[in-house]
C-alpha cells in the first residue's frame, strides 16, 4: 500500500519583526504555515519595548473607527472588525498577560512592563516553530515563478508568500526607516507622502528656557489657512522649542500635513477652556475691584501660572506689569482676557522623526484588499501595520492597528 504523500507547508516570509510582524507570524503559524521572520535589527520588537513610556499601551477598550485617520476609513473598519480590541485582550490573556484599564480606556499589562508583551510574543513564536532571522535588511522582493525571492546584502530567502510589516520612519533609533515603503514602491505600489505624527510642534513665538517645563490645562485649536480645523483639550507642556503634551501630539498630524501643503498653520491656546470669555472678564473685573492699589502682576497671582504672567502681559502689550490695578484701562483688561482665551502661535514645524511616535502617510491602502490585506497588484504579497497609510490617535490605537492588521495579513496569507 502506497504511503500518502505529505503536503508541503506554505512558507510565509514576514518582513519586519515589530508588533504587526509578530502578530502576523503567530497567526500564520497557528494556521499551519511555515513562517520566517526577517528583521533588520539585531533583535525583534524594539519599538514594542518603547511604547507607553516603557509600559506598552497595548490597546484601548474604547477603540472605534473614530480613532483612526487615513484616505479610506472603510478599509480600516474592515480590518478592525476582524480583530477588534476585545480579541486583542483575549489573545494576550491567553498568553498569560494580565491587563489593567487606565484613564481614557488605555490598556497596560499589569506588570507595568512592555517587556512582558514582547516576551510572550517571543515565547509563542518559539513554541510554534517560527524562524527568526535578524540583521536581514530586505532591499528587494521579486517573483520567481510561483515563489518570492527576498534579498539583502548578506543573503536571501525564498518564500511562497510575503507579508511586509516593516513599520514607518518614526523612531529611527529603534529601527524606524522607509525600507518597506521603498520595497513596495519598487513593486508598483503608490506611496502617500509621509511626515512625522504624534510629535511635539515648533511654534513662533517660542520662549526658550523662560517657559520650559510649564504645564497648563488648556484648549488647543488648530487654524489652517484662516479656518478652524480641529480642537483638542488637556495638559499642554511649554518647551524650549514650542509646545508638547497630548493635545499637541494629537493635532500634529493635521498641522504637519497643512505645512506639507504650504498652508499657513496657527495654534490658538485657550488657557481657560472651562470659562467663557464673559466669565473670564467678570473674574478679572471682580479681582481688580478687590485690589485697586495692588500691582497688576501681583493681582493676577492665583489666576495665572507665575512663570506665564510676564509673558501674558507682554503679549497683551502691557508695558508696565508693576503698575497699580487702578491704572489698568478697560482696553488693557480686554487685551489680557483676549490673550488668555486666544493666545495665537504660528506653527513653524515639528520635532524630527526621532521624537515622532508614528508616521503619517505610507503605502496607499487602495492597492490592498480590505478583507485580506493582499496586494491587488502582486498576488501572494500582503502588508500590515504602520507601513500602510493608516494612523491612530494616541492612547493605544496604533498598536491596536498593528495587532489587527497583523492578524488579518497572517490569517489570509496562510489560507490563500
Amino acid at each position: 500500500m502506497r504511503a500518502k504523500k505529505k503536503l508541503k507547508k506554505v512558507h510565509i516570509a514576514i518582513v519586519g519583526g515589530g508588533a504587526a510582524g509578530m502578530m502576523a507570524a503567530i497567526t500564520a503559524a497557528r494556521q499551519g504555515a511555515r513562517v520566517t521572520v526577517l528583521e533588520r535589527q539585531d533583535r525583534v520588537g524594539k519599538k514594542i519595548l518603547a511604547t507607553g513610556n516603557g509600559r506598552c499601551n497595548l490597546t484601548n477598550v474604547n477603540c472605534s473607527i473614530d480613532n483612526f485617520r487615513g484616505a479610506d476609513l472603510y478599509f480600516v473598519r474592515m480590518v478592525l472588525n476582524q480583530f477588534p480590541a476585545t480579541k486583542t485582550l483575549e489573545f494576550f490573556n491567553a498568553l498569560g498577560v494580565c491587563t489593567q484599564v487606565e484613564d481614557e480606556g488605555r490598556v497596560f499589562p499589569l506588570t507595568g512592563q512592555a517587556s512582558t508583551v514582547l516576551d510572550v510574543l517571543r515565547f509563542e513564536t518559539e513554541r510554534l516553530g517560527v524562524a527568526i532571522r535578524v540583521q536581514a535588511n530586505i532591499e528587494n522582493i521579486s517573483r520567481q515563478g510561483y515563489s518570492f525571492i527576498l534579498r539583502w546584502p548578506e543573503g536571501e530567502e525564498q518564500a511562497d508568500r510575503v507579508v511586509v510589516t516593516t513599520g514607518g520612519k518614526a523612531a529611527p533609533h529603534l529601527g524606524g526607516n522607509e525600507s518597506g515603503i521603498e520595497v513596495l514602491k519598487k513593486m508598483g505600489h503608490t506611496v502617500v507622502p509621509i511626515f512625522p505624527a504624534l510629535v511635539p510642534l515648533k511654534v513662533n513665538p517660542h520662549f526658550g528656557s523662560k517657559l520650559k517645563g510649564v504645564k497648563v490645562i488648556a484648549g488647543a485649536l488648530l487654524d489652517i489657512s484662516g479656518k478652524p480645523a480641529v480642537k483638542e483639550e488637556g495638559e499642554i507642556l511649554f518647551t524650549e522649542y514650542g509646545l508638547s503634551g497630548p493635545p499637541i501630539l494629537q493635532l500634529s498630524r493635521i498641522a504637519n500635513r497643512g505645512r506639507l501643503e504650504d498652508q499657513p498653520v496657527f495654534l490658538v491656546l485657550d488657557l481657560f477652556p472651562f470659562w467663557s470669555a464673559e466669565q473670564l472678564m467678570s473674574n478679572l473685573d471682580q479681582r481688580f475691584s478687590f485690589w485697586p492699589e495692588t500691582a497688576l502682576d501681583v493681582a493676577l497671582i492665583g489666576l495665572i501660572h507665575k512663570r506665564l504672567m510676564p509673558i501674558i502681559l507682554h503679549e497683551a502689550k502691557i508695558a508696565e506689569p508693576r503698575k497699580l490695578v487702578s491704572q489698568v484701562s478697560q482696553e488693557e483688561r480686554i487685551r489680557i482676557a483676549t490673550v488668555l482665551k486666544h493666545w495665537t502661535f504660528e506653527v513653524t514645524g515639528s520635532l524630527s522623526w526621532k521624537e515622532a511616535q508614528v508616521m503619517a502617510g505610507g503605502v496607499c491602502t487602495r492597492d490592498f484588499s480590505a478583507q485580506t490585506l493582499e496586494s491587488h497588484l502582486v498576488k501572494g504579497l500582503f502588508a500590515a501595520g504602520e507601513v500602510l497609510d493608516v494612523i491612530g490617535d494616541s492612547g493605544g490605537f496604533n498598536l491596536q492597528w498593528a495587532w489587527s492588521s497583523g492578524y488579518v495579513a497572517g490569517l489570509h496569507s496562510a489560507q490563500t
